[in-house]
C-alpha cells in the first residue's frame, strides 16, 4: 500500500471500524511514511525499548541544541596588575609606621680608657710567701693609643722584681697592634733602661700573644713572650691558662740575668666572674730558671725552681 499521498486526518477512522482490522499480515517495511502528517499523532502509548539494539542503523544526530556541562579547560593568566591598585604611600602613613625618637642619635665619644689587673694576687710556695701583679692599661681611639704595662713580685717582704713599660700603639688590623716606648726594670739589682718595640693582639683560635724586643745600653738586648688563653666552662666560671717566657742577649751578672732563655712560667687560673669588672680566683703557677741565670741562682743560694699557690681577684674598668 502507498500511504504516501495520505493525510493521517483520513486514516483516522473511528475506533470501531479500526479496531476490526487486522494488521498482523501486512508487510510495512515497503511503506513511504515520507509524507504523512505526524503532528496529531499521540506518541504516549508507543513503546522505544527496541530503539536500544545495536543492530539498528540510527540516522546521524544533531546535538548542538544539547545541555551538555561544560568541560573546564585551563585557567587564564593571573593578571599582572593587582585587581585592586594599591595606593600610594603618604607622609601620613609613614608617620604612622616610624615614630619619632624620643632621644637623638649620640656618637661615642673618640677618647676611651681601659685598665685592667690581669693578676694581684697572693702566693704561697715552697720556699715562702709573697705577693704578685700584672696590670695593664691603654688611653686613646681606636687606633692610637698610649699604653702602661707593669708586671713585678714582692717576697719576704721585698721587691724582687718591678717594670715599668709606656709604649704608644697603632692599631695595623681589627685583632693587632704595634708598639714601642720605653721600659724602665727597678728590680733586680741596679735598674735598666730599654727601648721596646713589639706586637700584641688575638692570635687565631682566640690566644691573647703579646710579644716584645727590647734593646738597652751597652748593646743589651731582651724579648719577652706572653701567651694566655680561657676555656669558659660557664659564662661566669672561667679557666686562664698562661706560659711567659724570657730571653736575653747577653750575660748580666750584677742583676744575676744569664744569656738565652733566663726564665719560664706556666700557670693555670681559675677565676669566678662575679661581676664581668671582679672576678676572685684561685690557682697553680710553675716557675723555673734556665741556663746562666740558674747557675747565679745556685751561687746565691736561692730556688732554681718553685711551685706556688695563688690567690687573687682579676680586676678592670
Amino acid at each position: 500500500m502507498d500511504h504516501g499521498g495520505m493525510e493521517h486526518s483520513e486514516m483516522a477512522a473511528p475506533e470501531a471500524e479500526q479496531s476490526g482490522i487486522d494488521h498482523s499480515g501486512m508487510d510495512h517495511s515497503r511503506m513511504d511514511h515520507s509524507g504523512m502528517d505526524h503532528s496529531g499523532m499521540d506518541h504516549s502509548g508507543m513503546d522505544h525499548s527496541g530503539m536500544d539494539d545495536p543492530e539498528v542503523d540510527h540516522p546521524a544526530m544533531d546535538h548542538s541544541g544539547m545541555d551538555h556541562p561544560q568541560v573546564e579547560g585551563p585557567k587564564p593568566p593571573a593578571p599582572s596588575q593587582p585587581i585592586e591598585p594599591i595606593p600610594p604611600v603618604t607622609d601620613a602613613d609613614r608617620a604612622a609606621a616610624f615614630a619619632p625618637l624620643e632621644h637623638s642619635m649620640e656618637h661615642p665619644s673618640e677618647f676611651n680608657s681601659f685598665v685592667l689587673f690581669n693578676r694581684l694576687e697572693a702566693t704561697k710556695g715552697d720556699h715562702g710567701q709573697g705577693q704578685a701583679w700584672e696590670a695593664q692599661g691603654w688611653f686613646g681611639t681606636d687606633l692610637d693609643r698610649l699604653w702602661v704595662r707593669s708586671e713585678g713580685e714582692r717576697a719576704e717582704g721585698q721587691v724582687e722584681s718591678a717594670d715599668l713599660e709606656v709604649l704608644y700603639g697603632r692599631s695595623v688590623t681589627p685583632w693587632w697592634d704595634v708598639l714601642a716606648g720605653v721600659r724602665h726594670e727597678f728590680e733586680p739589682g741596679p735598674s735598666r733602661s730599654w727601648a721596646a718595640i713589639g706586637v700584641q693582639g688575638l692570635a687565631p683560635y682566640m690566644f691573647e700573644v703579646s710579644a716584645t724586643a727590647y734593646v738597652g745600653e751597652s748593646g743589651r738586648t731582651a724579648a719577652q713572650v706572653e701567651v694566655e688563653y680561657e676555656v669558659l666552662f660557664t659564662n661566669r666560671l672561667i679557666l686562664q691558662p698562661l706560659v711567659e717566657l724570657e730571653f736575653h742577649g747577653q750575660d748580666d751578672p750584677a742583676r744575676g740575668i744569664g744569656s738565652g732563655l733566663s726564665r719560664a712560667e706556666a700557670g693555670l687560673r681559675l677565676r669566678y666572674e662575679i661581676r664581668r669588672e671582679f672576678a676572685p680566683y684561685i690557682g697553680l703557677v710553675r716557675e723555673r730558671a734556665f741556663g746562666g741565670t740558674a747557675d747565679y741562682r745556685r751561687a746565691e743560694g736561692e730556688p732554681v725552681d718553685d711551685t706556688l699557690l695563688v690567690a687573687g681577684v682579676r680586676v678592670w674598668f
